[in-house]
């Protein structure tokens, strides 16, 4: 009895073998030749699991510290309180200090070429977390004068980290000498406003104490928030805090709202956010960088946008962050050229693009009136109702012509797994075109929208102009880059970098017009419209950073020299400064994308590499500098001390 049901489980186990063995081939990914066959016959497939070649990247010696160290870092944040705070800004640097010194000890000659990638990429990491620290004290010591009552806000909030019992009388007492303290501030601002408004002041100061005031109101929302957050802890738990602070903490938060109404619409000549509730989230753990003037910030950025109008560009502050900040993120990103040589080589690119606009309007018979071609264009745009069929239909040509040309393995489940949602009329103020990712968020007008708004966005969002969007946002470009960087060496995104995040992206226009794939001179002043306007990017984002340019002098560059609808052109302009992006941003998408199209150059142009090889090579890196992407493709000796130096765009970018 007991040898039968052995034989019986045996022959099971047989079973459930040879019937694994037989269906698997149904499910694992074929080769890129078997992948072409398939495609050429019209079959269609199963969902397919990676081989184990595909899974296999070589491991890096950094890979389990660099995911320790971010643990860490997540840990220590939820330690620390507000980012303003200086015992939050010494244990950070402290924390920085400490792991690049433990750094130093690591061997880094007996580590594997990845290793050394990774060693280099955590140590100039690490260096920039230090100077972006820096930076940030700088920024909010230039803000001080209207944050005079930020130290109170900061010691309730560091006591609450500290988990002390509250006194219900002394807090009261505090928060009653809080709102003496704002009331005082507002006092003390509205007595410069009136001596600055009897002398006669230039036009250069009054845009520095605007954009500074725009950092405050930010930095006000933050710390009312903070408040809110501390009076929550322990209201209604502890009964004699709640019966004495009640009051006094309605009365300091109104405080507050108020002097964030006034700094917005005396100081900034922005309509404040007026809502009850605090505006933003401030408490520890916020990424480095993201400060006044380095991105991220939150409160009041968008401040004004709902009631911006159409040729208007007055809700625009940003924070302009100079020449220093350009070059320390400069450095962190790997870029071994200035500001100014990077506005050089946009200008450069521009004259290249223009004369192919010439070249194309020519083509339709406008002659050199490249603008009256490309007035032409915009009307080519679908009835509405009819843009998410476009966009599919976009979709899959640049899908077929990636698998007709053996460009890029294209996984089977990254083809099915992206979907398409519509941009609200109000997310369109600040992004008038198509976003993407998991999603492709298609910009079109809605019935809400003025008359005026409704075509420029028609004409924004043509036919033309979205064949040279839509592989930009899913595949090859934003969602075939982030179903690999899930998938490969995701410990990498602790560097995470718009010159890989868009610069890929970008990189695909240069390819795909080199390939022909614009076929008429419609397409080309499609694909030639974004590249002019990576251009301006450039120029107008490093020359507002470096105090050359105002707001309004971006927006109009964007409708002169691109050919923008000026709706869009500033809802453009408000998205690159409403600090939601990192001062670089911009400028990363041509930057990036010229990098990889050089490195293109040395490895496909010349031999050693296919096109496919290349590209699958890329994704399977991870988001990090392109320079150091270069490194571990090209086995490129490497030192410890290793700086940024590739010249990727020659020594003198802006030579003709």
């Amino acid at each position: 009895m007991e040898i039968t049901a052995m034989m019986r489980i045996k022959h099971l186990v047989m079973f459930f073998l040879i019937f694994t063995l037989a269906v698997s081939g149904c499910f694992f990914e074929p080769s890129a030749q078997a992948q072409q066959a398939r495609r050429a016959s019209g079959e269609s497939s199963a969902v397919e699991v990676p081989s184990q070649d595909d899974l296999s990247v070589p491991r890096s010696e950094m890979e389990d510290l660099i995911a320790r160290y971010s643990l860490d870092r997540s840990s220590v944040s939820r330690t620390v309180s507000h980012e303003m705070s200086a015992s939050r800004q010494a244990r950070m640097k402290e924390f920085y200090q400490a792991w690049l010194t433990s750094l130093g000890r690591l061997n880094f000659d007996g580590m594997s070429q990845a290793g050394k990638v990774d060693y280099i990429l955590f140590r100039n990491y690490l260096e920039s977390e230090l100077r972006q620290l820096d930076l940030q004290i700088k920024s909010y010591a230039e803000i001080a004068s209207y944050l005079p009552f930020a130290p109170t806000i900061l010691a309730l909030d560091e006591a609450r980290h500290r988990m002390e019992l509250a006194d219900g009388a002394k807090a009261a007492t505090t928060l009653n000498s809080l709102s003496k303290e704002i009331e005082a501030a507002r006092r003390t601002i509205e007595a410069g406003l009136r001596t600055q408004g009897r002398a006669e002041g230039d036009a250069k100061s009054a845009s520095v104490k605007r954009a500074l005031a725009n950092r405050a109101v930010t930095a006000v929302n933050n710390l009312r928030n903070t408040l809110h957050t501390w009076h929550g802890f322990y209201n209604g738990y502890d009964p004699l805090f709640t019966w004495w602070t009640e009051e006094p903490y309605r009365q300091a938060d109104q405080t507050l709202q108020g002097y964030v109404s006034f700094l917005s619409e005396r100081v900034v000549g922005l309509k404040a956010d007026t809502s009850d509730a605090p505006v933003a989230t401030a408490m520890g753990g916020n990424q480095a960088g993201s400060g006044p003037g380095r991105g991220g910030g939150g409160g009041n950025a968008l401040a004004g946008t709902a009631g911006a109008q159409v040729g208007s560009s007055d809700d625009i502050v940003g924070n302009p962050i100079g020449r220093e900040g350009l070059m320390t993120d400069l450095t962190r990103e790997m870029i071994p050229y200035t500001p100014e040589e990077l506005i050089a080589l946009a200008s450069k690119e521009y004259e290249w693009c223009e004369n192919e606009m010439k070249k194309a309007s020519r083509a339709l018979g406008y002659g050199d009136d490249w603008h009256k071609a490309l007035e032409y264009v915009k009307t080519l745009h679908v009835e509405p109702g009819k843009q998410t069929q476009l966009v599919k239909d976009l979709a899959l040509e640049a899908i077929k012509f990636l698998d007709d040309n053996d460009l890029v393995t294209v996984p089977h489940l990254a083809r099915q797994d992206w979907q398409m949602l519509m941009m609200s009329p109000q997310r369109q103020l600040v992004n008038p075109f198509f976003t993407g990712g998991d999603n492709i968020t298609v910009s079109f007008p809605t019935n809400t929208m003025s008359h005026e708004a409704k075509l420029m966005s028609m004409r924004g969002n043509n036919i033309h102009f979205a064949r040279a969007t839509v592989h930009h946002e899913l595949i090859p470009g934003h969602h075939l880059q982030g179903y690999m960087g899930a998938r490969y060496r995701p410990y990498r995104q602790l560097f995470g970098t718009p010159f890989w995040g868009e610069g890929w992206a970008l990189y695909w226009e240069f390819l795909l017009w080199d390939l022909n794939f614009p076929k008429t001179p419609e397409n080309r002043i499609g694909m030639l419209f974004w590249r002019m306007h990576r251009c301006a990017r450039i120029i107008f984002s490093l020359s507002f950073h470096l105090e050359k340019m105002t707001p309004q002098e971006c927006v109009d560059l964007l409708v002169n020299r691109v050919g923008h609808e000026r709706y869009n052109a500033e809802a453009e302009v408000r998205r690159s400064f409403a600090g939601n992006y990192s001062p670089l941003y911009q400028a990363a998408y041509m930057l990036g994308g010229l990098q990889i199209y050089s490195l293109h150059k040395e490895l496909v142009g010349s031999g050693k590499m296919t096109n496919r090889a290349f590209h699958d090579a890329m994704l399977r890196e991870g988001s990090i500098p392109i320079e150091m992407m270069r490194a571990e493709l090209t086995k490129q000796p490497l030192s410890r001390d290793y700086k940024a130096s590739w010249k990727f765009y020659g020594p003198n970018p802006g030579a003709r």
